[in-house]
């Protein structure tokens, strides 16, 4: 995909450099405030033995930020899907950037272990953001073009992390000094919260003229049918024990943060919290579903269920693989120093760029469904190769079976959301943030699985779990037709989907 054309289909044209079209220029505005929650949410990582110098951190410690600042981010996506069908992407997209510039600077300036672990957890908040531009890019581009739009979005966002790596640890050196690195992480709390007054000026929800359609209830997902309300339940499962196993791990059997009894009080706590929502999803929709659910309501959830399996397979494995990749390579070939190991293990993040926008246009071009067949098939694939990888494989020939495998990774990434706002267009957001969420549950599993095993059994692991994948994605549905949306005037709209 070279070149500002990065999509042609039955005669349209998606012109990056064409800021002329409004869509257009929205793609770029929502694709650079989610490059900026990644530099907000990884912008510790590659100035962490600053922090820990300057505050004395041991090992643990340092252990324990890093878990703290996933944590949060599963419940996060998960409320802010249901506020942004609520209240649109514009306003919330801007409160999000401005509250986390605030826990950014929060976080550069504290002094004490605790005050530092406390806004790195509240920062998890800041990987909500994903899910915000998901249902805005949704509604601005049509079907033939929403999955390259999708991937560019996601992919560019993602970059953030890497861009943080490349460029704090020189801005921090640039300030200078033993605060350096407080100066270079505050600079980008200052720049999302200029950015958050940037975008609220500029983004707007829809096109002119278009209506945007908001979900009959909140506070938990519609369901149209019985089975549906049983699946969504099902599924909220995972994402408590996803929570659980990150409470245990910050206890004495993992980094000993807190006491055990302390894990138990936290245990005890998800369980309620897991009472209290499925409590309140069946009273949403426990009322609807006795009543009989209209034809222009209804909608499939098994291809909710059928994206957050894949989306665990794919962004869980890339956050899973991101973390341990360096030290991968450091420890399994002989005479790498660490920043050669980390330059090497980059390329796994690096091929965002490109990667997830292709996914996207694959889906655009060449079908939603055979398209994540072949991307999962490529990953589950990839992770098998990889598994195979030893001290004796050339190195330039283990970097490049790792990136293969990373293309299809996240090539699977931009298809899984290629389908997303094809779905339910009201709920784009609460689907986004179910699916963005089991990314995040899936990393908590991989890692946890990596903390037993040996590397290659990791990979074989991951390359199993594909499978599972594999087989779910034969059950999706191509989006066809038109999706039906009422408007709060009772206007009934019916969007091309495909």
């Amino acid at each position: 995909m070279a070149g500002p054309a990065l999509a042609q289909h039955g005669g349209s044209r998606l012109n990056l450099l064409n800021l002329a079209d409004q869509k257009i220029k929205m793609l770029h505005l929502t694709w650079f405030a989610f490059f900026l929650t990644f530099v907000m949410w990884f912008a510790h990582a590659p100035l962490l033995i600053h922090i820990k110098q300057a505050l004395a951190l041991s090992d643990t410690q340092i252990k324990a930020l890093l878990i703290l600042n996933v944590a949060i981010t599963i419940p996060a996506r998960i409320v802010v899907g249901m506020m942004v069908d609520r209240y649109g992407p514009r306003i919330m997209y801007s409160l999000l950037l401005f509250i986390s510039a605030l826990l950014c600077i929060g976080f550069a300036f504290a002094d004490t272990y605790s005050a530092l672990a406390l806004f790195r957890f509240l920062l998890g908040f800041v990987g909500a953001g994903f899910v915000v531009g998901i249902r805005l890019v949704g509604e601005w581009f049509p079907h033939h073009q929403v999955g390259t739009a999708e991937g560019i979005y996601g992919g560019w966002g993602n970059f953030g992390s890497a861009a943080a790596a490349m460029t704090l640890p020189a801005i921090a050196l640039a300030f200078g000094g033993e605060n350096g690195w407080r100066y270079a992480i505050a600079s980008v709390g200052v720049v999302s919260a200029v950015y958050s007054l940037v975008f609220y000026k500029f983004a707007r929800n829809t096109p002119k003229g278009s209506v945007y359609f908001k979900p009959k209830k909140t506070g938990a997902m519609l369901v149209t049918s019985w089975g549906a309300l049983y699946g969504l339940i099902a599924m909220n499962v995972p994402m408590y024990l996803a929570l659980a196993m990150l409470a245990w791990r910050l206890s004495p059997s993992g980094v000993n943060l807190y006491s055990v009894d302390m894990m138990y009080a936290l245990w005890a706590g998800l369980i309620v919290l897991f009472v209290l929502q499925t409590q309140q999803t069946w009273r949403i929709n426990v009322d609807h579903l006795r009543t009989g659910v209209s034809e222009t309501d209804k909608y499939s959830f098994k291809q909710v269920g059928i994206l957050n399996i894949a989306y665990f397979a794919t962004f869980g494995s890339e956050l899973a693989v991101v973390s341990m990749l360096p030290l991968y390579f450091l420890e399994t070939f002989e005479g790498l120093s660490a920043v050669q190991a980390g330059l090497l293990a980059s390329g796994f993040a690096f091929m965002n760029l490109v990667s997830r926008p292709m996914g996207g246009w694959f889906s655009d071009k060449f079908g939603r469904r055979k398209s994540m067949l072949i991307l999962i098939g490529g990953l589950a694939a990839g992770y098998f190769l990889m598994g195979m990888m030893d001290s004796h494989w050339w190195i330039p020939l283990a970097v490049l079976a790792t990136m293969a495998c990373s293309f299809f990774v996240q090539a699977g990434e931009g298809a899984v959301f290629a389908i997303v706002p094809l779905i339910k267009r009201s709920m784009t957001g609460q689907i986004a943030g179910m699916a963005g969420a089991y990314g995040n549950v899936g990393a908590v599993v991989y890692l946890t699985v990596l903390s037993y095993v040996s590397y290659s059994m990791f990979f074989y692991v991951i390359s199993a779990s594909a499978l599972i994948g594999l087989v779910a994605v034969m059950f999706l549905q191509d989006p066809k037709g038109h999706i039906v949306e009422v408007g709060e005037d009772g206007t009934v709209h019916r969007i091309n989907v495909g």
